[in-house]
């Protein structure tokens, strides 16, 4: 299944890396939006989370999440279907 999760990060960014590599070691498809190189990207993670912090993750049932921890990021992509 195709997923529109839209991912806000940077790459010296550790807790951004941290969750890449969950979403990578189940195969789950996400847009990355690179905060440092992307135009417009900053603002955008800041309007969707209403902070500064990272990553900033919208998924498509319009869940955010901002520095989830892997046991959330698990539970959410098992909630959607994206994984079993």
């Amino acid at each position: 299944m195709a997923s529109t999760i839209e991912f806000y990060g940077a790459e010296w960014c550790g807790d951004c890396r941290r969750a890449k590599q969950v979403l990578d070691r189940y195969h789950v498809a996400y847009n990355h939006h690179d905060i440092e190189s992307e135009e417009g990207a900053a603002e955008r993670a800041e309007q969707i989370s209403g902070q500064k912090h990272i990553p900033v993750l919208l998924f498509e049932d319009g869940t955010v999440f901002v520095e989830p921890t892997n046991p959330q990021l698990t539970g959410k992509l098992k909630e959607l279907g994206l994984i079993e």
